[in-house]
């Protein structure tokens, strides 16, 4: 029997004072706020204590991790049309790239880069009747917890300098590939991305992707295929250009976001958060990479 509290307390020990933590984003300018010092772990079991050390309470904005979210929102919707739309192909290139919208006739390579969570979005703006209200209703009812906002200040800023998203947005218009006004999808999408959680409360959220399609309130939410669907798209694809990097060094499903955090999770296993706001050049949370390794070499727990 594994003791995982003592193995993310030695985790977060080794990690806690080293001295490159990588860079807090700034190109969002509130997100350039945070502490480069905050460091948290979360691990919610199927079976079994939750285990946590560090900053794991300290609500932050998930950014792309709601990538995954908003696609399993959408999935229920449109489940086998949503792929008409969009690829599951891995970029190789950042998040934010356009030359492959460009190439392959606005069709997103994947839902996990911005173009692709546009097209996302243009489906939940689509199919519910307030959006924003209904998309955070959802995400509140799968975690259980009516407490999970929206930072209205990360949003406004993410309006204000989010220039190619706008233009993302508008090629996938001029291919016919957003339904609704970009204006409209766009505000959604800040919100989305805008999201702000603990690490506590995104384990509960990530929860139905390792309890096959059930929500920590034993609500099934969705079919076995479209969680195995999801759980690829994040392997392969969660980590823009070091998705194969993750795959590699930590070997489960995950997803990052450019606020620090980084969910992973072993299938009828495990959910297991860290936040760290230093990013590496890629855009992942430098200790946050480091620290799944360590766990999943430590524990001997992967997909592999």
């Amino acid at each position: 029997m594994i003791d995982f509290q003592n193995v993310i307390e030695d985790i977060y020990s080794d990690l806690k004072h080293t001295t490159n933590k990588g860079v807090v984003a700034s190109y969002i300018p509130e997100l350039a706020k945070q502490s480069n010092a905050s460091f948290g772990i979360y691990l919610k079991p199927i079976d079994g204590n939750n285990c946590h050390v560090g900053d794991w309470d300290t609500p932050f904005s998930i950014q792309s991790i709601s990538k995954v979210l908003a696609l399993s929102k959408a999935i229920a919707f449109e489940d086998n049309k949503i792929w008409q739309r969009l690829d599951v192909e891995p970029s190789g290139n950042p998040f934010n790239h356009l030359t492959l919208l460009e190439l392959e006739n606005g069709i997103p390579r994947n839902p996990l880069i911005n173009a692709g969570a546009l097209v996302v979005a243009d489906i939940l703006v689509t199919h519910l009747k307030n959006p924003k209200q209904d998309f955070l209703e959802y995400v509140r009812n799968i975690t259980n917890d009516q407490t999970i906002n929206y930072n209205l200040e990360v949003a406004t800023s993410e309006q204000q300098t989010g220039f190619k998203n706008y233009a993302a947005a508008n090629l996938l218009k001029s291919y016919n590939n957003l339904n609704n006004a970009v204006d409209i999808v766009l505000d959604f999408y800040f919100h989305q991305c805008a999201l702000e959680m603990n690490c506590e409360q995104l384990a509960n959220a990530f929860y139905l992707f390792s309890n096959k399609g059930k929500c920590v309130n034993n609500k099934q939410h969705l079919t076995l295929s479209q969680v195995k669907r999801i759980n690829a798209i994040m392997l392969t694809c969660g980590f823009y250009d070091e998705a194969g990097e993750f795959a590699f060094e930590v070997g489960l499903p995950g997803k990052s976001g450019v606020g620090g955090g980084i969910v992973a999770l072993l299938p009828n296993n495990f959910v297991i958060v860290t936040w760290a706001p230093g990013l590496n050049p890629k855009g992942n949370s430098l200790i946050g990479m480091q620290a799944l390794e360590q766990f999943t070499t430590k524990t001997n727990r992967s997909i592999f």
